[in-house]
């Protein structure tokens, strides 16, 4: 059995020796280097609907289309 998501959940993350702050929300998902307010934040609709997937294809393509 599943718990609802009906409060943000918080946990902390090292990454390359950095900490961040993970929020996940019925919003969707934040992450935010530890001790800043901004970061990056995506929501369920983007990710369901592949957009997040859609941009990540392009921004590959137009770094490898600028390194050429």
């Amino acid at each position: 059995m599943t718990t609802p998501l009906d409060k943000p959940i918080r946990r902390e993350l090292a990454l390359n020796g950095s900490l961040y702050t993970v929020t996940i929300s019925t919003e969707g998902v934040k992450i935010v280097p530890k001790g800043k307010r901004t970061g990056h934040e995506i929501s369920w609709e983007t990710l369901l609907s592949g957009d997040a997937e859609l941009r990540r294809d392009l921004n590959i393509s137009v770094d490898a289309y600028r390194g050429a």
